[in-house]
């Protein structure tokens, strides 16, 4: 028998390398984990066994030689490829065609549907590939690591499974193709549908094809069902599904954390080193993903989110409390390089943790009563807020009260400058605003008018401290004279009338100074690592929604309609795009950006009233 190297060699001309790394990646999960899909099939990104875990597929970061971290399923002699998603779903499906126009559809999901009444959400990726038209010649290589790329498996193989055994984890492909073909990577025809399932070291219940089948029509099902109740605006439907589905995506179902984004170290601007992990939840963004998803009356994620942030808020004892958790509600999250994966396109360092959760960021305690305020008011919800979850909330008010004026890092995470930052000091006066309206609601007249006072203090020296007569603009900070496009939450938050001077104005200044056309950087001042290079794609969000509510809304669609081309072909964003190369930079995919999309949307759509 001759060699893998020889029996392999010449067959291997007929398939090429993979794909450059890029954001146009599909995603799927199951709110357990997920996994990145890049536009050949090929599997560069998962971390397991949740979404802070180990990468055992990395190639997105590098590290990739000879197939190394990745799952792919190749076709001979590619010629085309063609991806989307199954609509209203979270099932992608690729489809590959040879230059003799033989082809096959790839069918990539994560179970998620009811059973037994609960949610049935494995950490499992499920591969179904089944011929188009002749039989083309594929190729299976699947070859996770672990330990961000350090360790190979050792490997065991059976009839019809492969394990793969670490240290920490064991996992397990179930297959009805060769395993002896899968195993050497070796060429064969695609004769008929063909499974793999990959996740925990265990036995299926049910034959391969079966479960597999069974698992698909489920989770389309649910997925389906999902979609309908969305109360979705008139126009631009499909962009704000996709966004949706991404988000709800994003939620760690366990515990009820929502993930900032699912990579980490993917640069904000090429070369910049601003390479951050995002895989953990911020108390900020998930506010955000919250108040998006019940704008479209999805108030479950809502629910969950509040068990996950009550547990958070009672750990802190009524003092600080930290701006991100893993999604466990881990606390240490130090941040330490990878020195084994050199990064997205060569660009390291590749961060694993973050130091944010040192940080002061005194934004946090709005956020946490922001997340919470619609529990208070809304009938439809099977756990309503009432009594004690308020006391908790004042807790959190207090400290928002002690630390309004003090210096901190403010909502951009600067690591080496403290100020009294507008954004932070804005965030503390919605807390006391939204406590004072709940209190009002829970019928508590001296809670509500203590609270609504100092709210008043707040906002009064807000208004003066954070304007600067010769920007004529709210600054970044109290007694500040630089530019940061956070202010523009003033009208998201109600703090300001949007037709108030004051704010036109600043919207203007930011305009001038901040924009890239129709693009918007953070703040116009350098950072730790300069200034910024690219545009921040939540800021061109919150310039969408001012410029919609001072009425300039043919500017305000014609702004959305350039975000929404800038998204990849499959309809997300990652954190930030590049002006003027239009590419998509920073982790992937971007709750905040996300969240843009659905917020755009809904405040931009015609009514349904002018077509029913």
């Amino acid at each position: 028998m001759k060699p893998d190297t020889e029996l392999h060699g010449p067959e291997r001309h007929g398939f090429l390398p993979p794909a450059p790394p890029s954001l146009s990646l599909g995603v799927v999960g199951n709110c357990a984990f997920s996994a990145l899909i890049d536009p050949h099939g090929r599997v560069v990104w998962s971390c397991l066994p949740r979404f802070d875990g180990d990468p055992v597929f990395h190639a997105l970061l590098g590290g990739d030689e000879g197939g190394a971290g990745a799952f792919s399923i190749e076709i001979e002699d590619l010629a085309e490829a063609r991806q989307t998603y199954v609509p209203n779903t979270a099932v992608l499906q690729t489809e590959l065609w040879d230059s003799r126009g033989q082809g096959l559809l790839i069918t990539d999901f994560a179970p998620r549907f009811p059973s037994r009444g609960r949610f049935f959400r494995p950490t499992m990726l499920v591969r179904r590939v089944r011929p188009l038209k002749g039989t083309p010649r594929v190729r299976v290589n699947l070859s996770p690591r672990f330990h961000w790329g350090e360790h190979t498996p050792a490997i065991t193989s059976g009839s019809n499974h492969i394990r793969y055994v670490g240290e920490q984890q064991t996992l397990r492909l179930h297959t009805d193709a060769s395993v002896s073909h899968v195993l050497h990577q070796r060429p064969f025809l695609l004769l008929q549908e063909t499974n793999f399932l990959f996740g925990p070291d265990e036995t299926l219940e049910g034959g391969i094809a079966d479960t597999a089948r069974h698992f698909e029509q489920e989770t389309l099902a649910y997925w389906r069902g999902w979609a309908q109740r969305l109360a979705l605006p008139l126009e631009w439907q499909d962009a704000v599904i996709r966004a949706a589905i991404t988000l709800k995506l994003s939620m760690f179902e366990d515990t009820g954390a929502i993930v900032a984004a699912m990579t980490t170290s993917i640069p904000e601007a090429p070369g910049s080193e601003r390479n951050w992990d995002y895989r953990y939840c911020w108390l900020r963004d998930a506010f955000f993903v919250v108040r998006a998803l019940n704008s479209l009356a999805e108030v479950g994620t809502m629910e969950d989110y509040l068990r996950w942030l009550s547990n958070a808020v009672v750990g802190s004892g009524g003092g600080h409390v930290q701006p991100l958790f893993g999604v466990g509600l881990e606390q240490e999250l130090t941040e330490s390089i990878c020195e084994r994966l050199p990064g997205y396109r060569g660009m390291g360092p590749v961060r694993v943790g973050n130091q944010a959760f040192e940080h002061f960021q005194h934004d946090v305690y709005g956020n946490i009563v922001l997340a919470s305020a619609q529990a208070f008011h809304d009938k439809r919800l099977l756990h309503p807020a009432g009594l004690a979850e308020f006391e908790r909330l004042e807790a959190v008010g207090d400290q928002a009260v002690r630390i309004f004026d003090l210096p901190d890092a403010g909502m951009w995470e600067l690591r080496t400058r403290a100020r009294v930052h507008t954004s932070s000091a804005l965030m503390c006066w919605a807390a006391c605003d939204r406590l004072a309206k709940i209190a009002h609601t829970l019928d508590l007249p001296g809670r509500s008018a203590r609270w609504a006072q100092h709210a008043a203090t707040m906002q009064e020296r807000i208004l003066k401290e954070s304007w600067n007569e010769e920007r004529q603009a709210f600054a970044e900070s109290f007694g500040g004279h630089l530019l940061d496009a956070s202010v523009l939450l003033m009208a998201e938050v109600n703090f300001i009338d949007p037709m108030d001077p004051r704010f036109i104005s600043t919207l203007a200044a930011l305009e001038e100074h901040l924009s890239d056309g129709p693009y918007m950087r953070r703040y116009e001042g350098a950072d730790d690592f300069g200034k910024p290079e690219t545009a921040f794609n939540i800021c061109t969000f919150w310039r969408i929604d001012a410029l919609a509510r001072i009425g300039r809304i043919d500017e305000a669609r014609a702004i959305f309609e350039t975000m929404l081309a800038a998204r990849n072909p499959l309809g997300m964003l990652s954190e930030d795009t590049h002006a003027e190369t239009g590419e998509m930079w920073g982790n992937y995919p971007q709750t905040y950006s996300m969240v843009g999309i659905i917020n755009a949307a809904v405040r931009l759509s015609a009514t349904w009233d002018t077509v029913i």
